[in-house]
């Protein structure tokens, strides 16, 4: 296995779609209902596209599988306030973060099922807090899954607060609110 990171592309954004929904589906099972799962993904899950023009996205691929790259994980940070969600999130807010008060965001970490498990989220995460650092951030904050607390917890995250996202028709989905201070 060879993994290779490299910043997502406007030509990624069906590739990660695709990548998003069976992450979602094949690693979130076990934290979520179906139903809190189906609606997440049409009203906040999905690809952030002001990441990508940002140049804060990032998507790792096997390069070792016959034929072309094999997009096995993606994730990024923002320097913009929006906590979570992708460009259908209704509660977005796309203002510029000020790096000497404000955290840096960590946003949209997906892997894909097969993959899990294999470090791909670590070597995402530390090339996101290297590039919110280089960018003068001292604090990194995030909405995390269920699923991805302990991954989170693992790394230094500490919880802030717990929060519902609003799915609709009674629907909600728990996050946590976890923030780090950078090591630099």
């Amino acid at each position: 296995m060879k993994i290779q990171l490299r910043l997502a592309e406007g030509r990624d954004i069906p590739m990660l779609r695709e990548l998003i929904e069976a992450s979602v589906r094949g690693l979130q099972a076990g934290d979520y209902s179906a139903a809190q799962l189906e609606r997440a993904l049409r009203t906040v899950y999905g690809v952030d596209t002001q990441l990508i023009s940002d140049g804060t996205y990032f998507v790792a691929e096997d390069t070792e599988s016959p034929g072309t790259p094999v997009p096995v994980g993606c994730g990024g940070w923002s320097k913009r306030k929006t906590l979570y969600g992708g460009d259908q999130w209704a509660a977005r807010e796309d203002s510029l973060l000020d790096p000497a008060t404000d955290a840096a965001k960590i946003r949209a970490f997906f892997i894909h099922p097969a993959w899990a498990r294999r470090g791909i989220g670590g070597m995402i995460l530390e090339a996101c807090e290297s590039a919110a650092m280089a960018a003068g951030f001292q604090r990194l904050e995030m909405g995390a899954t269920l699923t991805g607390v302990p991954f989170y917890r693992a790394k230094g995250y500490v919880e802030l607060e717990a929060a519902e996202v609003l799915l609709g028709d009674g629907l909600t989905l728990p996050i946590l609110r976890m923030g780090k201070r950078s090591s630099g």
